[in-house]
């Protein structure tokens, strides 16, 4: 069942009465954040072990050739990852490989922080983050506004964020890169609260603990994943301040 038919069935359901759950959906949501924080715990341990060893810093980030096949690599997983949900031939386990090869891949291209930035003020950055996200995927949760209509908003802004990136490649301008970062905050506190419900709307139509249920909750707690790192990177790039 595509997407759209689960938001479209759930939304007839909520809007203007309760949910009326199954009993795999609790389940279902700790799974999600089992898994995105799972991820997290991948990519931080990855990132860090990068950071101290001098030799594979060197080979990631002075190796054009490497470098970008990483990144290409990871967008190839969260496509294969996201279109895993309807593939009934994919299982669970071939997805949480390539969940966690992800998440292992971006802790190596995160991997700068740790050189780029303080460890009190990587530390400090998590702690705001964790909370900011905590906040906003509860909102996204238990708002009985439909966030739905805003999702082409969203989509629309992280176009024009990742241009404006760009374009700030080449003319390395400090303020614009500090605009860049407040309207990234701004943007992925939007996406979570947004991703949260669609999760939400998505699980409630799950009866089971099927392996297509469960690829739900974990293409979720990919989206949830994207925009903590992301929302933790902009905080960073705003209170961090670089190492000298």
């Amino acid at each position: 069942m595509e997407v759209q038919d689960f938001e479209r069935k759930i939304k007839e359901q909520e809007y203007g009465r309760e949910f009326a759950f199954s009993a795999a959906f609790p389940a279902l949501m700790r799974k999600v954040y089992l898994w995105m924080t799972f991820a997290l715990a991948i990519s931080g341990m990855v990132a860090y072990g990068v950071a101290t060893s001098p030799n594979l810093l060197r080979v990631i980030y002075t190796n054009k050739l490497v470098f970008w096949g990483i990144m290409i690599a990871e967008l190839v997983l969260v496509w294969k990852i996201s279109n895993s949900v309807w593939k009934p031939n994919r299982s669970l386990a071939s997805t949480t490989l390539m969940f966690t090869l992800f998440a292992a891949l971006n802790g190596a291209t995160l991997s700068y922080i740790f050189v780029a930035f303080a460890p009190a003020a990587i530390i400090k950055t998590f702690f705001v983050t964790a909370g900011t996200f905590g906040v906003t995927a509860c909102f996204g949760y238990f708002t009985k506004k439909d966030l739905t209509s805003l999702g082409s908003l969203f989509f629309m802004g992280l176009i024009g964020l990742i241009i404006a990136s760009v374009v700030n490649m080449f003319i390395m301008s400090s303020t614009m890169d500090l605009i860049i970062s407040y309207v990234g905050v701004v943007l992925f506190v939007g996406l979570t609260a947004w991703d949260s419900q669609r999760i939400k709307h998505q699980l409630a139509m799950a009866q089971d603990m099927s392996e297509g249920s469960q690829k739900i909750a974990l293409s979720g707690a990919l989206s949830l994943y994207l925009d903590f790192i992301n929302l933790f990177i902009y905080l960073l790039r705003i209170f961090g301040g670089r190492n000298n």
